[in-house]
């Protein structure tokens, strides 16, 4: 949806028509590698989120090394996610929710929409960050872990906050803040974990473009530019706080030099945890 919507607004920079082709399947590594693969001449360009850092650690055997086999264009967006409880948890505060989930720790449970997702990890930085360990639920989906947690079947969880915003204004779950370094523009008045007193706490569910490894410069600075001014244009970032719930990044960080700094600092961020919790996808 999100490319879906950033053509348009580059096709506009660019004078000529972005064909938008989803390619799914085994965590966007299919597309991935059909991107690394392709012809280097400009007329095929990648899409993909956060899996791009996930991958590496996730997965034995990839097709595809993403420092190594691609262009960068630059970041595109982030979203945020929410740290979210039942709406029954006998808590007035964030420092009573630490104090409480410490104190009953061998009771308490955490639900996630799926081994080795945003969700998941987002809940084992969370326990990293608090040195606590709480049982761990892995559904099947959002939609079946949002049910229970609203059901009160379980008690916590880690929700991107496009999909928790409307439980948490309805207040069928409670929300103790978002992930993002920076308030979120959908939930402005949820503060985030790192102003809440977890120092350097972040996990976003970001997305950028790239291009074939050895698409000629000219054509990728041609490219970065059409971003950069869809990046600008302020009906498309409103689309995306309003439709999708995310928040386009700022201009300078629609930069090849960004993005790579980004990809490989995330790579390294998550691969030590994930190695760690023994996660493989298949």
């Amino acid at each position: 949806m999100l490319a879906r919507l950033l053509g348009p607004a580059m096709s506009k920079q660019l004078g000529q028509p972005i064909v938008i082709e989803n390619i799914g399947g085994a965590g966007g590594n299919i597309g991935v590698t059909r991107t690394a693969r392709a012809a280097a001449d400009g007329y095929t360009l990648l899409m993909q989120n956060i899996g791009m850092a996930l991958s590496p650690a996730l997965y034995r055997n990839l097709d595809y090394d993403p420092l190594a086999d691609f262009e960068y264009v630059g970041l595109v967006s982030w979203g945020s996610m929410a740290l979210i409880g039942r709406s029954s948890l006998p808590v007035k505060d964030f420092s009573e929710f630490l104090a409480y989930i410490k104190a009953n720790r061998q009771s308490l449970s955490f639900a996630n929409s799926g081994i080795g997702g945003p969700s998941h990890l987002c809940g084992l930085l969370f326990m990293s960050a608090v040195d606590t360990t709480l049982t761990t639920v892995p559904y099947r989906g959002t939609a079946p872990a949002m049910n229970d947690l609203v059901g009160g079947r379980v008690d916590l969880s880690c929700d991107s906050v496009s999909t928790a915003a409307p439980q948490i204004r309805s207040g069928k779950v409670r929300a103790f803040g978002v992930t993002s370094r920076t308030r979120t523009m959908l939930l402005p008045d949820i503060p985030t974990l790192e102003e809440q007193g977890l120092r350097g706490f972040e996990m976003t569910t970001w997305q950028a473009m790239y291009a074939p490894k050895a698409t000629p410069k000219n054509v990728v600075d041609r490219v970065v530019v059409a971003l950069q001014g869809a990046l600008r244009d302020r009906d498309f970032a409103a689309m995306l706080v309003g439709k999708l719930g995310i928040d386009p990044v700022p201009v300078e960080s629609a930069t090849p030099a960004a993005l790579h700094a980004h990809l490989k600092a995330e790579i390294e961020k998550w691969g030590p945890l994930i190695r760690k919790a023994g996660i493989h996808a298949e």
